[in-house]
């Protein structure tokens, strides 16, 4: 638990900020801040952030206010984005955060690919600060401007994915075509999947379960499965593909907070997600072993915190949780997150 004041305060700052700059980057200050002070580096919070508030942009300017008998006629405009953080405070202001959340999360589900799913991402780690670390004001506001920014960004796959098959996580993934053009952004890269052969049958492979444990465990599974797929194939993007795994890791960390009836298609969007960044972004040839000797799960977060990535640090910090889940820990998580500081260009 965080008791400086550090992750109010960065989020505070954050919140004067746009959650885009450049046309169309995501703003990563909120998610890496908290795995930053998560994981006991609070005293280079500000540090890291006086540099990456550089890249960053003012607040856009407001449109026209949403309301409870509006707000379709907006949803995934980004243009609308601070009309949409205002009417998402306010309904934190006003009702439980719990509440809001649990009314929201099925009407955005479907637009998980927005942005690349920073906005669900952004969503996962908000969730986390509440249900571990207290209800503070700044870290509520972090829920309405995450929410609200998946809400302007929402964009549903141009595939539908029902998985119903018997394959494990890591099989299904193994068995996805890769679309035909691969150096392209997000958008046309996800464009590609209705022509890409055999992608709906591969996609549809996986086994999903329906009771709400069972769920859970499989949504771990995913997780874990992109994070190995990340050490062999990260080489094809190395920035994009940390989402394959980052973005089903938001979604079950947010599974507690969340009505059990929603578990299993949250695992059913987790995984259209996954398997969609994986076929766009995965390399087609793996890279040879990496070999990094022994590292305890703080020394790897340590090199990926003076790295100073943020897609490195919340993969290094998906990673770690991979590793929890094993009584013995997981040594390919781990190597998965020392591959990111090695492909992504350091920050420091």
């Amino acid at each position: 638990m965080d008791t400086s004041g550090t992750l109010d305060e960065a989020l505070e700052r954050l919140h004067t900020t746009g959650p885009e700059f450049r046309g169309f980057l995501s703003n990563h200050g909120p998610m890496a801040v908290e795995v930053l002070v998560r994981h006991g580096h609070a005293r280079t919070v500000h540090r890291w952030l006086d540099t990456y508030a550089t890249r960053l942009e003012d607040v856009p300017s407001p449109q026209s206010p949403l309301d409870d008998t509006n707000w379709r006629q907006a949803l995934g405009d980004p243009r609308r984005v601070t009309d949409w953080t205002t009417y998402l405070t306010r309904q934190v202001t006003e009702r439980p955060w719990r509440e809001v959340l649990a009314e929201w999360w099925p009407r955005l589900l479907p637009g998980i690919a927005g942005a690349a799913t920073h906005p669900a991402i952004r969503v996962g780690h908000a969730v986390r600060v509440l249900l571990e670390e207290g209800e503070q004001p700044p870290r509520i506001a972090e829920l309405a401007h995450a929410i609200g920014y998946w809400a302007a960004r929402h964009t549903t796959l141009p595939v539908t994915v029902r998985p119903a098959g018997t394959a494990s996580p890591a099989h299904a993934l193994a068995a996805l075509p890769h679309i035909a053009d691969q150096q392209v952004l997000p958008l046309d890269g996800l464009a590609q999947l209705p022509g890409t052969d055999g992608w709906t049958a591969a996609a549809d492979a996986l086994h999903a379960p329906q009771h709400p444990d069972a769920v859970r465990d499989q949504l771990a599974a995913v997780v874990q499965a992109a994070t190995h797929r990340y050490l062999d194939y990260g080489h094809g993007s190395p920035v994009l593909l940390v989402h394959a795994a980052t973005a089903p890791n938001a979604v079950l960390r947010t599974l507690p907070a969340l009505p059990r009836d929603l578990w299993a298609p949250s695992l059913g969007a987790a995984w259209a997600a996954t398997a969609a960044l994986t076929s766009v972004y995965s390399a087609a040839e793996a890279l040879p072993p990496l070999r990094a000797g022994a590292l305890t799960p703080d020394e790897v977060f340590a090199r990926a915190a003076a790295h100073g990535d943020e897609h490195a640090v919340k993969l290094t910090d998906t990673a770690l949780d991979a590793a929890s889940w094993s009584p013995s820990g997981d040594d390919r998580a781990l190597s998965a997150a020392l591959r990111a500081l090695e492909l992504i260009p350091s920050e420091t």
